[in-house]
């Protein structure tokens, strides 16, 4: 899809798939961008739903989707890695492409990984989320690829093949499709040092040499995504109407805090929609 879309959803869990849904109904044009992954589908039982009781939390998530796409709205997969207010509009980082909208919804869920030290500091400086984005940067040179996703081997695999001096490092065992020629560290990644720029990441009790350092997490802290956002004991801070600090840019669901209830993410993705829509009215867009 081309184009600047109206509000770009950022989650497809119950919180982004009810933002998309009633953002359409506000007559705005929205995408849907999602990881794939939500944690409802893999609740054995849910019966504290209004109107759904003993279903499970696949059957009421494939529910939540066909409501959506029985209106044309349905999930582009792939991670979003940063999202940048540009005064105005918004330009996201998705799976290597260029997204942008007048408006975003946060619905990206709890992120259980907490940034690591110097990780911040040198994010665009030694540091990436993203393989295929800047893998070329690091072409003929080294970097450390700490693996906590799922397809964190074959994005080093990716690295290696394009030229770039591949080091893994992960907790538990070498991964089996992990290219043998790649050296393998069982230790996570527990700080990046450098001045200026990364010179060298610490596991365990080894400080290893490298240019640059790929962490490849299922899930993007709030702060890292989103330059300048607020949050509140690991949430993101919202108002009533589910605004951020960053004008334009709502949330919605667990990423805001307690109650971790669906019907509360239900209902944050239809607030944060509607102040959405109702943002870009006020720009006159």
């Amino acid at each position: 899809m081309s184009g600047r879309a109206d509000i770009a959803v950022v989650g497809g869990g119950p919180a982004g798939l009810s933002a998309a849904v009633n953002a359409l109904a506000r007559g705005k044009t929205v995408r849907l961008l999602s990881s794939g992954k939500t944690n409802l589908k893999h609740a054995e039982n849910v019966d504290n739903y209004l109107g759904f009781y003993k279903i499970t939390g696949g059957e009421l998530m494939d529910r939540f989707e066909e409501h959506a796409a029985a209106l044309g709205i349905s999930a582009e997969k792939g991670k979003v890695l940063n999202v940048m207010p540009l005064g105005g509009y918004f330009m996201l980082n998705f799976a290597g492409q260029i997204v942008e909208a007048s408006a975003v919804v946060l619905a990206i869920g709890t992120a259980k990984a907490r940034e690591i030290a110097g990780e911040a500091e040198f994010l665009g400086r030694g540091v990436s989320y993203c393989a295929t984005c800047d893998g070329m940067l690091y072409r003929g040179r080294k970097a450390v690829v700490w693996g906590l996703a799922p397809d964190s081997a074959e994005e080093a695999n990716f690295l290696h093949s394009i030229g770039v001096q591949v080091v893994f490092a992960a907790k538990g065992e070498r991964p089996e499709n992990l290219k043998p020629e790649i050296p393998f560290i069982p230790e996570a990644v527990s700080e990046i040092v450098g001045e200026g720029s990364v010179s060298a990441v610490r596991t365990g009790g080894d400080l290893i040499e490298t240019d640059g350092v790929f962490i490849l997490r299922n899930a993007i802290a709030p702060t890292t995504l989103v330059p300048g956002l607020e949050t509140q004991n690991g949430f993101i801070r919202v108002d009533s109407r589910m605004q951020t600090n960053i004008p334009g840019l709502f949330a919605a669901g667990d990423c805001t805090g307690a109650p971790l209830q669906i019907a509360k993410a239900v209902g944050e993705g239809l607030i944060a929609a509607q102040a959405a829509a109702k943002y870009i009215d006020s720009l006159g867009k």
